[in-house]
This record gives C-alpha cells, structure tokens and sequence, in this order.
C-alpha cells in the first residue's frame, strides 16, 4: 500500500515510545494519523507537535474503542492502516517463597488476567473494530487494509516473573495468523512485530548502568533498539503487499536469558 496524503492511520499506544515513533513515521509520509491513547495530557501534546489527530482510549473497554474510532473518522475517515501498540506488564513471579517469612506467594490471578486483558484482548478488540471498517471499503491497489501488531521477544523466551506478559505477547503471535486467514477474503493483511529490548520512556527510568549491560546483551548492533527501526518495520509491512501473517522479531539476534 502506497503511503500518501490519501491514507489515514490508527496508532494505539500512540503518545509515547514505540507507537510515537510509528505515528512519526507515518505523519512523514503524509499519512493521516488518529492518536490512540489513555493518557490525554501526553497525547494532545503529541498530536499537536505530530499534526495528528489524538482519541483519548481505553482498550480495555468496547465503549472507549468504538468512541475513538468514531471520533478519528470523523475527522480523518476511515483508516486503511491500524497499528496496534498499547500494552503493558508486570513482573510477578508464578509462586515465590517470602525470603524474610518463608510465607509461599501466589501470582495473583486478577493481576496476570489484567496483563492478558491489556495486551491480548485489547489488541483484538480494536482489531476487530477496524478490520469491520475496512470491509466497508473499496480496494486499494487490491487491498482494503493493513494492520501491525506488536507483540514481543518475551512471547517466546520470557524471563523469570513474566508469565502473565509473555502469555500475553504469545497470545498476539499466534492469532496473527488466524486472523490473517480471516480476513484475507476481504483484502486486509495482518502482520505482528516482536520487538526486544527497545530505548522506550519505559527503559528510561531505569539506571544508565542497568541500560548499557541489556545492551550489551544483543549480538549485533550491541545497544538496546531505536524507536524509529520499529517504526521503520510498520512502514514496510505497510508497503509490501506480499507480506501477510508474518510474525517478525526485530531485536538484534538476542534470546533473553532466564533472569
């Protein structure tokens, strides 16, 4: 799909981090951009410097997705492209033993369903809303639509305490293809991106010292990864319109270790 002015584009997560860099992406190529975001302080600001539109969203709600779809329509109409970044984690491991008590703990079950809620469900839900828009669509250089999921290295090697996260990720990776065939009678293409350990406002918090040794974890190139190659990744799965069901890691050859 050719990216211009003509197109308009849905990011969740699109206020900060990986989905921020994606919305610049794309706002770069003239794409029409709608914000998705809880955060509305954050998110009008980067609209604002973006030239995008921001939707204040929940995905944990069917109410607050169909709100912000209606509402970037309304503008910008209907989207050809959906980038789905939002999520989140924890890190709780699945049963430990109190070091000072001895006292034996539980994952909390409400806690890691939250994580799957967030990550997986939200993602499908704002799948399903924008594929039912597409469908409504005429072809575009054969195609209606593309959609990018992000999920992560954790979906396949998860470190220690990151049950409910990696469930979560691996729960993306493997609808990707399902939904894929799915939608593939109405011309939409769905690819997922697994990006591992990335310079996000989320890694910034944590110490430099912390920072340069998971760079130094990755082979090639030894550094954590940049915003704008994941961005650069959503473009070409945008672009390439052979590139369907396809779940690419985008982490510099590393397979994160047990802790």
């Amino acid at each position: 799909m050719k990216l211009d002015s003509t197109l308009s584009a849905v990011v969740t997560g699109g206020a900060s981090g990986l989905g921020l860099a994606t919305v610049k992406a794309l706002r770069a190529q003239g794409v029409k951009v709608a914000i998705f975001d809880l955060n509305q302080e954050i998110g009008e600001k980067m609209a604002k410097e973006t030239g995008a539109v921001f939707c204040q969203c929940d995905v944990l709600s069917d109410e607050s997705v169909d709100q912000a779809f209606a509402s970037a329509r309304e503008v910008n109409g209907q989207e050809r492209i959906l980038v789905c970044c939002a999520g989140g984690g924890n890190a709780i491991p699945t049963v430990r033993r109190d070091k000072k008590t001895g006292e034996i703990q539980m994952f909390p079950t409400d806690k890691f369903e939250w994580v799957l809620r967030l990550n997986t469900v939200g993602t499908f839900r704002c799948i399903t809303r924008s594929a039912a828009g597409m469908m409504a669509e005429d072809l575009l250089d054969e195609e209606r639509g593309v959609i990018v999921n992000t999920a992560s290295a954790a979906a396949t090697d998860g470190q220690m305490g990151q049950a409910a996260y990696s469930a979560a990720k691996a729960g993306i990776v493997g609808m990707t293809l399902t939904i894929a065939r799915d939608l593939s009678r109405e011309a939409i293409r769905v690819n997922t991106i697994q990006p591992g350990i990335f310079d996000t406002p989320a890694m910034a918090r944590a110490p430099q010292a912390m920072k340069d040794a998971l760079g130094a974890m990755v082979p090639h190139p030894r550094r954590l990864g940049h915003p704008d190659e994941f961005a650069s990744l959503v473009l070409e799965m945008v672009r390439n319109r052979y590139m369907n069901a396809e779940t690419i890691r985008l982490d510099g050859a590393i397979r994160m270790q047990p802790r």
